[in-house]
């Protein structure tokens, strides 16, 4: 018959033996912490003999006229059996009070003295290595170049100090005695209830849902079972939380552009979006259909080189791949458990437009330096004729303004290109008939059409609207019509006309009869500052930028634009707008 015991007497013993276990480490520790303190305060002391000596020797410069003999005249203020000694950094003994120095060796490798260095204090219980007596030392640093060691005997002075009394002992086992009872008391009272939270437990433990606490006596069992439903609840409510943002963060890494891998901390995968396997295969030389591959990939050989590093000084490394004329940012971030993901980002477009920006910051700077070289000199010219001349300082007055206008409208045309780019939503939008605005137009630049001789046409119905900016919209004919006249020739036509019209678009022709680009400029004529022939644009004025911001107006219309020579001679461009576009958001 298998002996069970019940589960009051279980509870009875297992707690005895904890009780009777706690109780002794208590005794233990309280010995121990008596004695510890007690040591503390033999190390404060045997602190103050250290101090008192060094004192003595700093306040009568014994050190200093290698006199150390006569610290033995403070030895009275010490302990009888109290052992002093003198001893350098490099750990010669200098002095010692019961000992011959010559008879002593280096004490550098003391424990005490290591301990000093260290700490600038130690202490430490052992057996002389001179004379064979087992003392308590303790040890000293002083800037002044040495150590100050106090020794105690430790069977005689130190000993009897550290041992304590056992009187705690009787009292400990009185409270022994005692919890054995209150716990035998205990047991009966909350054995049903621990029987029923039991069971309560196994329910939980099958998942069968569970709503509330039933037949629970009014107890802290009660209010425990009463937790643990709540508790259990709220599990399962971040359970299900958990599962949708992981959910979200897998949805996430899927549609990313970038290329995401997240390994374990033995290179196994855990996760990789499509992205990075097709960045990878971009940058393998061999077609790769495991993520894994990336370690033995010789292009990521800095990578398995990072990850090999331990203990690393950074968790994250970065590096930059060019590969089949595109270039990839790579980043590994190392969890605290070791687990990492590496990241893989196409940054070729970014690359190019940081390039583009930097080209249009060095032309811009060029092209700002020649008027602004230009006016210098002008006025450095004036400052050195003579007042009396005014004809001269006037020519180079007006050279001067001149110079400012073409200064003016170079910043204007700049101003206008970024904010075409980078800020479109601030420009308003309305119909906009095209013939008034061609009209206008040709009014404001009467003058110049009269000037060289040339004729402007304009062949487009009274009923032709767009629905732009018109500010955007004048600037584009009028950067054409300027361009025309800057290089067409004189006696030359020039003309706009609307020679089609669908449901949602409008086909415009911009023509010169002039003399025309060659074919190998066309594709690059709307690039920023660029010149069909150098110091073309400087001669006529211009700001080199008319024909991009035409480019990107268009494009802000949702258009389209390209240049071509006419068969008859001179230069057109093809443009198109949408009848209703979609504002820009």
């Amino acid at each position: 018959m298998k002996f069970t015991l019940s589960y009051r007497k279980k509870i009875l013993i297992y707690f005895s033996i904890i009780i009777a276990v706690f109780t002794v480490g208590i005794i233990v520790f309280e010995q121990n912490r008596v004695k510890q303190e007690r040591m503390a305060n033999l190390e404060n002391i045997m602190d103050v003999y250290a101090e008192t000596v060094h004192r003595y020797i700093a306040g009568n410069r014994l050190y200093e006229k290698d006199s150390l003999k006569a610290v033995e005249e403070i030895l009275s203020y010490l302990p009888d059996e109290a052992r002093v000694t003198i001893i350098d950094w490099q750990g010669n003994v200098l002095y010692d009070n019961t000992l011959s120095v010559d008879t002593m060796g280096n004490h550098l490798q003391r424990p005490e003295i290591q301990k000093a260095i260290a700490r600038q204090s130690g202490t430490h219980v052992r057996v002389s290595a001179t004379n064979n007596i087992k003392y308590m030392y303790y040890a000293k640093e002083y800037d002044e170049g040495y150590f100050v060691r106090i020794a105690l005997p430790y069977d005689s002075k130190v000993k009897p100090i550290l041992d304590a009394k056992n009187n705690f002992v009787y009292y400990i086992l009185l409270f022994f005695v005692a919890c054995v009872a209150m716990m035998d008391y205990f047991a009966k009272k909350f054995s049903k209830s621990i029987k029923e939270l039991r069971e309560f437990s196994l329910q939980l433990k099958s998942g069968q849902p569970i709503s509330k606490p039933v037949n629970y006596v009014d107890d802290e069992i009660g209010e425990i079972s009463a937790d643990i439903i709540e508790n259990y609840n709220l599990l399962q409510q971040n359970r299900k939380q958990l599962a949708l943002e992981r959910e979200k963060l897998v949805q996430h890494f899927q549609y990313s552009k970038e290329g995401i891998a997240i390994f374990s901390s033995d290179r196994k995968k855990i996760y990789a979006n499509p992205h990075f396997l097709q960045y990878l295969n971009v940058i393998a030389d061999k077609t790769v259909l495991d993520a894994e591959k990336v370690f033995s990939d010789p292009h990521f050989s800095d990578v398995v080189r990072f990850l090999e590093i331990k203990p690393r000084r950074e968790n994250i490394y970065t590096k930059r791949i060019e590969k089949s004329g595109k270039q990839f940012n790579v980043r590994v971030i190392v969890f605290d458990d070791e687990s990492f993901e590496i990241y893989i980002a196409d940054v070729t477009k970014q690359e190019k437009t940081r390039l583009l920006k930097q080209e249009m910051t060095n032309n811009i700077a060029h092209e700002l330096r020649t008027p602004v070289t230009a006016i210098r000199g002008y006025i450095e010219t004036l400052l050195t004729i003579d007042e009396n001349d005014v004809e001269r300082r006037r020519s180079f007055l007006e050279r001067a303004y001149a110079q400012t206008i073409r200064l003016s409208e170079l910043i204007q045309d700049i101003t206008l290109l970024t904010k075409i780019e980078e800020a479109p939503d601030r420009f308003e939008w309305e119909t906009v008939n095209i013939r008034q605005l061609l009209e206008e137009l040709e009014s404001d630049l009467k003058e110049r059409f009269k000037e060289k001789n040339n004729r402007f046409v304009i062949d487009v119905d009274d009923d032709v609207i767009v629905n732009g900016n018109r500010t955007l919209l004048y600037s584009i004919f009028r950067n054409l019509a300027e361009n025309a006249l800057a290089y067409g020739g004189e006696n030359i036509e020039i003309g706009v006309r609307c020679y089609a019209k669908t449901e949602d678009t409008l086909y415009f022709e911009f023509y010169d009869t002039g003399v025309g680009v060659d074919e190998r400029h066309l594709g690059r004529i709307f690039e920023r500052f660029y010149r069909v022939h150098e110091g073309r644009t400087r001669n006529t004025g211009g700001s080199g930028l008319g024909l991009s911001i035409v480019k990107n107006a268009v494009l802000f219309h949702h258009g389209s634009i390209v240049a071509k020579n006419r068969p008859g001679g001179g230069l057109m461009f093809l443009i198109t707008f949408p009848r209703l576009p979609q504002k820009n958001q």
